[in-house]
């Protein structure tokens, strides 16, 4: 699922930019809502999963990243003001705040095309060499250490610190989950 609509600041800035957005606990379809009633172009992705009760199964759609959404506006004060009053919305996200930083149109196209194909996707965690993480599962489940990289294997390293030592050994990405 995606909507998009054309925003009413085309005509006064052609160049527009897509944006993340942090919104409410569990308000990611209010704010699609409330963006789609002020025709403010957006692109939440969804994900359809079967859920079972006691009685029955059902598909249901739920957003691919719990608590953001994307939108595309032009890079001026009036478009940025006019999202974060939108009800639900908490902030844009940037590395200083009050500077929304904008996501490559790459990764937005290639987004919507994962969802598009109708795949099974799952979120995979952002993972960098030198992060804490925690094995998820497994012999190992509940060690944690430092993610390092060394011929394009991933390695935790357990540190010990008072021998100023390790120890290492290879771990499968999925098996981890950052800190």
């Amino acid at each position: 699922m995606e909507t998009e609509f054309s925003a009413p600041f085309s005509d006064e800035a052609p160049l527009r930019h897509w944006y993340a957005v942090y919104v409410r606990s569990r308000h990611e379809f209010v704010v699609h809502e409330e963006l789609d009633r002020f025709r403010i172009e957006h692109f939440l992705p969804t994900v359809q999963r079967l859920r079972r009760w006691k009685d029955r199964k059902k598909l249901v759609t739920f957003p691919l990243f719990p608590g953001y959404l994307f939108v595309h506006i032009p890079k001026s004060r009036d478009a940025i003001v006019s999202v974060l009053k939108t009800k639900g919305v908490v902030r844009m996200l940037g590395k200083t705040p009050g500077s929304p930083e904008s996501v490559p149109e790459v990764q937005i196209e290639s987004l919507k095309t994962l969802v598009a194909s109708g795949k099974d996707i799952e979120v995979y965690p952002f993972l960098c060499e030198g992060q804490r993480v925690r094995i998820k599962w497994g012999p190992l489940a509940g060690i944690e250490g430092i993610l390092k990289e060394k011929r394009g294997q991933h390695i935790l390293v357990l540190s010990v610190d008072i021998l100023q030592q390790g120890a290492s050994v290879r771990v499968d990405a999925a098996d981890v989950e950052p800190l």
